[in-house]
């Protein structure tokens, strides 16, 4: 089965209820996962950064707060649906342990070898998107993650522009990735092309999707053209999911719904419809 992952990122303008009604939407539209971002931006930029630019200043206001950690934990809970975060900084590690299914790295942290560590030795599972990555910077930060104790890693192909060109998404590395880690590879989109999504489940066979989402085209991100709606994406997931049911189990078998046909077979006598075996009962 095809894990979806809803990415909130930072479409929750700090307001809990808006959390909550990401978390109760990703699970109406079938979602197996939800996913916050936890950052400070005194530990994103460097000084100057902030000193010089004033639109990275305003994503102070993007920020989730601590104290809603347990909170969204408890409503991943019980909406069946798992909890995850991205750490940004060292310490977000810790904070969010007693919280998180699993961990996920950013594309632009996969360099930052002391924060995969520390997932590492959590001994969580660890899901890494790849955005800008070398396929040499992707076996490292892979390599690792094992050495470290992480048994469970997810390599999730992305391309990290905002929305992404489809020309340029190169969904055939996802197969590159697969052979080269070994691990289960995903695909994190930023395109909003559902043709682009179904032809890396269904070509490049997926196992992962993480997509950015928000709920009514008023969250801080949507503006950019990357994020998805509820209605969009619950379209391609009940469609991947009904394409799912009807891989069967593989045995080759008469289907329950053919069993009635099955008589009105011709009889291997005289080649005329139904089988002999019913006809006086017509």
């Amino acid at each position: 089965m095809t894990h979806f992952i809803a990415e909130v990122s930072s479409n929750h303008s700090q307001d809990l209820n808006r959390c909550f009604e990401f978390i109760d939407r990703a699970a109406e539209i079938g979602c197996d996962s939800v996913k916050f971002q936890l950052f400070r931006i005194e530990d994103l930029f460097i000084p100057f950064v902030l000193e010089q630019s004033e639109a990275h200043r305003k994503r102070k206001a993007w920020e989730l707060p601590l104290d809603f950690l347990p909170e969204l934990a408890n409503r991943c809970q019980e909406n069946n649906i798992q909890f995850s975060c991205t750490p940004f900084y060292l310490d977000a590690v810790r904070e969010l342990e007693p919280y998180v299914s699993f961990y996920k790295i950013a594309s632009y942290e996969l360099l930052w070898d002391d924060l995969l560590i520390r997932c590492a030795q959590t001994g969580k599972p660890v899901i890494i998107s790849t955005g800008m990555a070398t396929l040499d910077e992707v076996n490292h930060a892979v390599a690792l993650l094992r050495q470290h104790g992480c048994d469970a890693i997810t390599v999730l192909h992305c391309t990290s522009v905002y929305p992404a060109p489809p020309k340029e998404v190169n969904l055939a590395a996802i197969q590159t990735l697969r052979a080269a880690t070994k691990c289960s590879v995903g695909w994190s989109d930023h395109t909003v092309e559902s043709s682009v999504m179904y032809r890396a489940i269904h070509r490049w066979d997926a196992r992962v999707i993480e997509f950015h989402l928000d709920l009514e085209g008023d969250g801080a991100e949507f503006e950019a053209g990357h994020c998805w709606l509820p209605h969009q994406i619950e379209a391609l997931i009940k469609t991947v999911r009904m394409g799912e049911e009807a891989d069967g189990t593989g045995v080759k078998q008469p289907a329950p719904s053919e069993d009635k046909e099955r008589f009105w077979r011709a009889d291997p006598i005289d080649g005329l419809r139904p089988l002999s075996e019913i006809r006086d009962t017509l």
